[in-house]
């Protein structure tokens, strides 16, 4: 036993090398400035100097794990050393919140095989859960890679089961904001997957994928959509997550929107509208962008049934919301909408904007749906006879020449020049790129009326009477599609004539034209007549 008058020489440093369980670098620096800040005396120790030392090599050891020995020595100005081997249960529960080195290292081991050799990959994976014990981040993230590999080898049913064994580490393995992001990701990377968006499409379309259509279950993929999103709300009923709840709920509403389920779309969209009303059942304004969300879910659902009623009033009140910050995305969604709305009702101005606005909104976001706008916008351009082409503006210049929309570049320039040959001829090369759409086909009609029109008008213009035969060789339609545009020119006061379907001719009565135009003059006279007399009575 020392004294305190006693002086001790100590003996030479011994260094001596312990592997770290996670690997750190040497703990000698850390000794030293540990013992400069205690200020220790001769009157430390053994046990005192042992403590010092052992806490120190733990913090060595936590600074980084990149190196994997620890060098142990006296601290400088010690009276007294000491020796001390890292324990590996003390340091794993001085230091839970540090990875393990042997789970680190199965995981990105296991990560390396994924491109070359996916089912060694999925062993090599199982490892860490199984090294893992506890559920923790590394088995979280073990689990998201095997989800992965098995969609991609389109092992639908273990995907799933290990997708529900990820959903119960949310509670307390992994963060909040952590496993919200991952869910996310998870179901983005899902439902955004090349291959699902190919095996959404109709099964004539890609008669290569047909049999991996017929793989899952009843053949549809979109079941394995459904799945998905309804085992991610079951695991959220106890979590409390609101924006995962939301954002959840919404992409099982586009699902259901998507195969026209819409009694079942209507229940989630009174959910969502719950979750965004104040105590007194209005709409909460502060939650404006989830408003607009919900919101743009709606008037989707409007558009597909035609009700353009609800859709109309939607549409206005949208418009309205000025306290939220939309992703432009859900805004392109909206007037897209209204565009198409009002196409249908007849008012092409209001359209050729609302088309217009969803292009650029379309084209901020990135998405794929510019394109298809832009055709909308080039067939409002159309139907409202504008001089205009469309792609004279700068947003839209740069899509002229995009081989989705060079047949509707070509279909403006034949349209502007009354070239009906060339616009038909048009259609007929370009069918599928045009005519696929179901909003295009149902106004491409009315596109081919009003050409038809205006070079009918055109070529009877010289005429008294003509021959229909002869125009429905200009036209090249049959003499019976000429009768019906004569009759709706005629009701339309277009043209002023007559139909001798006997002899097969339309005469046509220009005076009555002429007089039509002198009877409008000779009623404007009159009333200028009868205002002046009332100025001079006054005056007088």
């Amino acid at each position: 036993m020392l004294s305190h008058t006693d002086s001790v020489t100590p003996p030479p440093p011994l260094q001596v090398e312990v592997r770290c369980p996670t690997g750190g670098l040497p703990a000698t620096d850390g000794l030293r400035n540990s013992h400069r800040r205690r200020g220790s005396s001769a009157t430390h120790g053994p046990q005192h100097c042992a403590r010092d030392t052992d806490s120190a090599a733990s913090s060595g050891c936590r600074r980084e794990a990149s190196r994997k020995s620890c060098l142990l020595g006296p601290g400088a100005g010690h009276s007294g050393w000491s020796l001390v081997k890292p324990r590996q249960q003390e340091y794993s529960e001085d230091s839970n919140s540090e990875p393990n080195v042997d789970l680190e290292n199965q995981y990105y081991n296991s990560k390396a095989l994924k491109e070359d050799d996916p089912k060694a990959a999925l062993s090599s994976f199982q490892k860490v859960l199984e090294l893992e014990g506890e559920k923790g981040e590394w088995g979280f993230k073990a689990l998201k890679q095997m989800i992965k590999i098995n969609f991609k080898l389109t092992n639908f049913p273990e995907m799933m089961n290990r997708y529900k064994q990820l959903l119960t580490y949310i509670r307390s393995a992994v963060t909040r904001n952590y496993s919200e992001k991952s869910i996310n990701s998870i179901l983005d990377y899902i439902s955004t997957s090349k291959q699902v968006c190919s095996l959404r499409q109709p099964a004539h379309e890609h008669t290569v994928l047909r049999p991996l259509r017929m793989h899952f279950f009843a053949g549809d993929i979109m079941d394995l959509l459904q799945e998905f999103y309804e085992t991610t709300l079951d695991a959220l009923k106890d979590a409390k997550n609101d924006r995962l709840w939301f954002k959840t709920n919404t992409k099982l509403g586009k699902l259901y929107l998507e195969r026209e389920e819409f009694g079942k779309l209507q229940k989630i969209l009174r959910q969502l509208h719950q979750s965004c009303q104040t105590d007194d059942g209005e709409d909460d304004l502060k939650k404006g962008t989830q408003l607009l969300e919900i919101y743009a879910l709606e008037i989707q659902m409007y558009t597909a049934q035609k009700n353009n009623k609800k859709l109309k009033a939607l549409y206005e009140q949208s418009l309205h919301i000025k306290s939220a910050i939309p992703h432009p995305l859900i805004m392109g969604v909206i007037r897209e909408c209204g565009g198409k709305m009002h196409l249908r009702e007849g008012e092409f101005e209001k359209a050729h904007t609302d088309f217009f606005e969803a292009f650029k909104n379309y084209d901020e976001s990135g998405s794929p749906r510019r394109t298809t706008c832009l055709k909308y916008l080039v067939l409002a351009n159309m139907l409202m006879k504008s001089g205009i082409n469309p792609f004279d503006s700068q947003e839209a210049k740069p899509y002229k020449n995009d081989p989705e929309i060079l047949a509707m570049t070509n279909l403006v320039s034949a349209y502007q020049n009354n070239d009906i040959t060339e616009f038909e001829k048009i259609l007929k090369t370009n069918h599928s790129n045009i005519m696929d759409d179901p909003f295009i086909r149902e106004h491409i009609e009315e596109l081919l009326r009003n050409i038809r029109t205006q070079v009918l008008i055109k070529l009877i213009k010289p005429y008294t009477r003509i021959h229909i035969p002869f125009i429905s060789k200009e036209l090249n339609i049959d003499v019976a599609d000429v009768e019906s545009l004569l009759v709706q020119c005629i009701l339309d006061n277009t043209i002023h004539g007559r139909i001798d379907q006997v002899n097969q001719l339309l005469e046509l009565d220009h005076q009555k034209r002429g007089g039509a135009r002198y009877t409008a003059l000779d009623k404007w006279t009159n009333q200028l007549n009868s205002l002046n007399q009332a100025v001079v009575s006054k005056l007088a």
